[in-house]
């Protein structure tokens, strides 16, 4: 008995060591990287490697999960893993060890974790609450021989909040053999009808599933034939409820990523308001609704479980028609800054706003504040060395005016205000290096902004190789990609109106590092 104790014991030992081991290996990387050129400062990016879709995203004792798309072995699509990474304050993120392994069944795509709080699937043991991933097994092998049924759905648990899994043993929990595209499952726990509801994507519409105990799974409805955007595949959903801001009104949104088809081309997120009545959700919703009009948010969803119930969303910032050749050579892709999304009503019309969560402002360093009342041609320059790790905010009239970002060697990006036409614009065009894809530097990005108020907030968020631009609180959001040859060290804000241009509350604030 005594040398069974010892034997355990040392097995035990070995694999703590054993993880000891790759979590050192992660902080030495963590040492060597997160200062090469184009590296984000203050967005999560992994170590090394490729990285795509925001997964598993949950709040579970006191830490916020973020597990990702991963191939670990290059900085291209591969075979893929679920990366995981770990905040207490959704800004500053500690790199764990892989989560999920590609299996004989498939690689590891895309999917949601819940806290099974009520033990529904019996995998809690010794009053330990089981944390339960669903994710997509997708079979390379089936998909080169000319096969359609390449996804099915899977489930993990985690009694250690997320730090070892294993897999279910009777996977796959949803099986399919007749669509090519079945992916990405997203669960919620809906207290109306005590059972778990799955959200998941079928080529052009969503899917709608009920579950007692997140293994067996009854097909409840559908959405979205003939409805949305549809200029690709449908990816990633997210079902939930919001109430409307300043009221009691609650109402459902539903998010859906297009993998083209967005109003700047390639990969989008679209969403609808509507009702959910347990089984259907149903929405009357003819206008497109874009989360974000930039070109590089796509494949976001939301946390369950945060401490406040805030709905809080992270977008893979990149795009499909070029995320496979941006200029970065230890890692590609990064995660947009945490957002918190909010419901408005104006005009008798739905609004899904997305804004910085609160806790960005801890980041904030030293401030410039300026005020200035620019006649109808003027401009203000303001130099600053830290743009490239800054936020810019203000608040501007309604008419039309024009804001540079620009390096020694001429490198600039302008932002464009347009008030006749309701239009705010992002020309990338100059800004840097963009020669990699025709798509990226080639055209003028839009947003249409009809329902801005006469006095607006303007902030802007630029890191290494990004920009995250919100108006009015979050109403619009634009994200881009940048890639400057030199740091951005000028402002330049020009009026371009025939009348005065009012800048307010005008600041600049340098961000510090979460690496450092």
């Amino acid at each position: 008995m005594r040398s069974a104790v010892l034997l355990v014991f040392a097995f035990l030992v070995i694999i703590s060591c054993k993880r000891k081991v790759e979590i050192d290996k992660i902080n030495k990387q963590l040492d060597e990287a997160y200062q090469e050129t184009y590296r984000p400062q203050y967005h999560f990016t992994p170590p090394t490697g490729w990285m795509n879709d925001p997964n598993g995203l949950v709040y579970h004792e006191g830490i916020y999960h973020l597990f990702y798309q991963h191939y670990p072995n290059a900085t291209v699509w591969g075979p893929m893993h679920w990366g995981h990474a770990t905040s207490e304050d959704l800004v500053h993120w500690k790199n764990k060890p892989i989560a999920l392994f590609p299996d004989e069944k498939g690689f590891i795509f895309s999917g949601s974790a819940v806290i099974d709080k009520l033990n529904t699937t019996g995998f809690g043991k010794d009053g330990k609450v089981p944390l339960v991933a669903i994710f997509t097994y997708f079979r390379l092998d089936i998909e080169k021989s000319g096969g359609i049924n390449t996804q099915t759905q899977g489930i993990a648990y985690s009694l250690d909040n997320g730090d070892t899994w294993t897999k279910y043993e009777d996977n796959p929990v949803i099986d399919n053999t007749t669509m090519k595209d079945f992916r990405d499952p997203k669960v919620f726990w809906h207290d109306p009808t005590e059972s778990w509801i799955m959200t998941l994507v079928a080529g052009n519409h969503a899917k709608f599933y009920r579950s007692k105990d997140l293994k067996q799974w009854n097909h409840i409805s559908d959405f979205g034939v003939g409805q949305g955007a549809h200029g690709g595949v449908w990816e990633c959903p997210d079902l939930f409820k919001l109430k409307v801001e300043g009221t009691d009104e609650e109402k459902w949104v539903l998010i859906i990523s297009i993998g083209n088809g967005s109003p700047n081309g390639g990969s989008g997120t679209q969403y609808f308001i509507g009702d959910f009545d347990g089984d259907n959700f149903t929405s009357d919703q003819i206008e497109y609704k874009w989360l974000d009009w930039g070109t590089d948010n796509y494949a976001g969803v939301t946390y369950n479980d945060t401490p406040k119930q805030d709905r809080v969303f992270i977008g893979w910032m990149s795009n499909w028609q070029y995320a496979l050749k941006t200029p970065t050579s230890i890692w590609r892709s990064a995660m947009t800054l945490p957002r918190k999304l909010t419901l408005r009503k104006q005009n008798d019309s739905y609004y899904l706003a997305n804004y910085p969560v609160e806790q960005v402002h801890r980041l904030e360093g030293k401030k410039i504040g300026v005020n200035n009342n620019l006649k109808a041609g003027e401009e203000i320059v303001l130099e600053n060395e830290k743009l490239n790790q800054s936020v810019i905010t203000f608040t501007a009239n309604k008419n039309d005016f024009e804001l540079s970002l620009s390096n020694e060697i001429n490198e600039q990006v302008n932002i464009i205000f347009d008030s006749v036409s309701n239009l705010f614009m992002l020309d990338r065009s100059q800004s840097g290096l963009t020669n990699f894809n025709y798509d990226f530097g080639n055209k003028l990005h839009y947003m249409s902004v009809n329902e801005l108020p006469e006095e607006f907030e303007v902030k802007i968020y630029i890191d290494q190789s990004s920009i995250e631009i919100f108006l009015d609180k979050g109403l619009y959001a634009m994200t881009s990609q940048l890639f400057p040859s030199e740091e951005y060290s000028k402002m330049t804000i020009k009026n371009n109106s025939k009348s005065n241009l009012e800048i307010k509350n005008q600041t600049i604030k340098s961000l510090k590092s979460i690496w450092k």
